[in-house]
């Protein structure tokens, strides 16, 4: 498997991506973090990483903008009544969010789980300038493959550094400060979602 993704890993980080941009909602982040990983042991370079993630992430959330927001809108909502009753209770809201902070709501909507898979239509719904929401879309994408990219290749090819070196004991302290940062990240989200 490792072989596999080490040979033809980048098309498939380049999908992941991609796709959960566009709204489809697949661990984006995750595959990222597992490649970042990857280029710290030697099996990539970490700047074709990041470029391929920021690329699927600019083009991802570009095709969710016009596809689903600009060019389906409202009445693509209103095909399924479930969705149809989600979109009367939660769409103008968010289009009031985007009417005020459009451009900080989607670069900051990329560093969100939620949000990664939701802005761009959102942004394409609430009619944002295509052009504003390409520059911040690409600022946004840039950063946070760089960003996370970086921080999985640096912390990584530490943390696998630490476990070959110390053993068990390493293996333990890493899992505990990831579950750690996962349970701030998450409290964070919470009330980014909620207020």
């Amino acid at each position: 498997m490792t072989h596999f993704i080490t040979n033809h890993g980048l098309p498939l980080l380049f999908v992941v991506v991609l796709l959960e941009s566009f709204g489809i909602p697949l661990p984006g982040e995750t595959a990222l973090i597992a490649f970042g990983v990857l280029a710290s042991k030697g099996h990539s370079s970490i700047v074709m990483v990041i470029v391929v993630a920021a690329a699927a992430a600019i083009i991802g959330d570009n095709l969710g903008y016009w596809l689903i927001g600009r060019l389906g809108g409202r009445a693509l909502f209103r095909r399924w009544r479930w969705l149809n009753a989600y979109a009367d209770r939660v769409l103008p809201r968010a289009e009031r969010i985007m009417a005020a902070h459009g451009g900080k709501t989607v670069f900051f909507g990329r560093f969100v789980s939620v949000l990664r898979y939701t802005v761009a239509w959102i942004a394409g719904l609430a009619h944002m300038n295509p052009w504003k929401f390409l520059f911040w879309n690409a600022t946004g994408g840039i950063a946070w493959a760089t960003g996370v990219g970086l921080l999985a290749y640096y912390a990584g090819g530490a943390a696998a550094d630490a476990i070959q070196r110390y053993g068990l004991f390493a293996a333990v302290g890493v899992i505990v400060v990831l579950v750690g940062v996962w349970f701030v990240v998450r409290k964070a989200e919470h009330r980014f979602e909620g207020g």
